[in-house]
């Protein structure tokens, strides 16, 4: 059985070694397995949220594209795509946007982040704050489910968005009826490589303390030659631990290689003959790279034929297909075939459950919630006034809305256990008042 893995690239600026030892390589490895389907996506909608430079955006997407071919990705054997070739895409981000819930949203980390530094500052809670950084996590949804994405790889700061993914899908399949979306599943690689900078702290742009990932020959050098040390001269014994050179090299070595090194640290090899070492070892695994990237870069209409076609392609055989489904069954259809609405209304609406609220003839005020085919799911007892019996109507139905309750809550008589011990406990609270 194949399974699809979906893998977001967002253009951000000139790749670096970190990005090449912790996402490029192992990803790309990854996606030559046979049971694997690989779609990587360069996320160019995503990057305006913080960036409204339209010739830096341009720029950034032609580099991270040659930089992920040039490291090997086959376009012939993935999926490579850029996500603004896919219109289709933010349609289905307006279907998932009116059965999302807002107070989800609230909860997501990049928002609420904002949020609390605005309070920090003294603002306006939203001061600042974008409806496109508001609405982030429903754009990600639509990139996984318009290629029902089975797995995706992403860091522990990004799962919640798998898990809003999730939950959008849920809610689409149960208020439409049907399995439309599969639920993805978020991928941890606790072993991927996080490589220390120019200055020994983890190493990202935020710190400029980056090695670029293609830097010709002689920048290499001299950006290796500058990696921070201590002051223990040559004959001295060096760690390895917390050596930043010594993670780097480990990074780009066999295992054969990386015992060979940390040996001549224990018997006190010199910082620049260590470091001498280092940038031959990256540079022999980079340079072809550099090469064929160099290349990459002279000819960008290559790359802009590639995606492309393999946007193209990814339209007519999955986005068009599942949106033109998704059209019909959200009600915009044909007119000339509103005759047969009614009919489809009639089943959509059995489908679904339904509360009926009335009064006896003792006076009192009731209420039993059946399921999409009549079945009693819960019958209430008696209440002096229609608000009491409404109320508890409206705690059950913000349950079920809720991120607790699942979209299979209605549909299984078990999954009510928590609304009926919830009912006998206000049962219990109002016979004590």
């Amino acid at each position: 059985m194949t399974t699809r893995v979906l893998t977001g690239i967002t253009p951000s600026g000139t790749p670096h070694l970190g990005n090449y030892v912790g996402a490029i390589r192992p990803a790309i490895a990854a996606s030559r397995a046979s049971d694997i389907e690989s779609f990587f996506f360069l996320a160019d909608l995503h990057s305006l949220i913080k960036s409204q430079e339209p010739e830096r955006t341009q720029r950034s997407t032609l580099e991270i594209a040659a930089s992920w071919l040039a490291c090997g990705l086959d376009p012939d054997k993935v999926w490579f795509y850029r996500q603004s070739d896919i219109p289709e895409t933010t349609e289905l981000m307006w279907f998932l946007t009116v059965v999302a819930s807002k107070g989800i949203l609230n909860r997501a980390h990049a928002y609420k982040a904002a949020v609390d530094k605005n309070r920090e500052e003294q603002l306006d809670d939203d001061a600042g704050v974008t409806a496109g950084l508001f609405m982030y996590p429903v754009l990600m949804a639509a990139d996984i489910l318009i290629f029902n994405a089975n797995r995706v790889p992403v860091g522990r700061d990004q799962i919640q968005h798998i898990e809003m993914a999730r939950d959008f899908a849920q809610r689409f399949n149960h208020v439409y009826g049907k399995e439309y979306f599969a639920l993805p599943e978020v991928i941890i690689d606790e072993q991927v490589a996080t490589l220390a900078g120019l200055d020994g702290r983890k190493m990202s742009k935020s710190y400029h303390n980056t090695i670029p990932l293609f830097a010709p020959r002689e920048e290499l050098k001299k950006l290796v030659f500058s990696i921070v040390t201590d002051s223990r001269a040559p004959g001295e014994p060096k760690d390895t631990e917390g050596s930043a050179l010594f993670q780097m090299y480990q990074a780009f070595a066999t295992p054969e290689q990386t015992a060979a090194f940390a040996q001549a640290f224990a018997a006190g090899i010199s910082w620049g003959d260590a470091k001498q070492q280092l940038f031959e070892r990256i540079d022999g695994e980079l340079s072809p790279l550099r090469e064929r990237y160099n290349a990459l870069m002279a000819e960008p209409e290559k790359i802009e034929a590639i995606l492309r076609q393999r946007g193209q392609q990814l339209r007519e055989q999955f986005a068009i297909p599942l949106l033109k489904e998704l059209r019909h069954a959200v009600g915009l259809r044909d007119l000339s075939t509103a005759g047969d609405a009614p009919k489809a209304a009639v089943v959509a609406k059995a489908a679904l459950p339904l509360f009926k609220q009335y009064r006896e003839k003792d006076g009192r005020f009731y209420f039993k919630l059946l399921d999409g085919e009549g079945q009693l799911l819960i019958q209430s007892e008696g209440f002096d006034s229609p608000r009491d019996a409404g109320q508890l109507i409206a705690v059950i139905k913000q349950a079920e809305q809720g991120d607790a309750l699942q979209s299979e809550l209605f549909r299984l008589e078990a999954e009510m256990a928590p609304v009926l011990d919830a009912l006998q406990a206000l049962r219990e609270a109002a016979a004590k008042d």
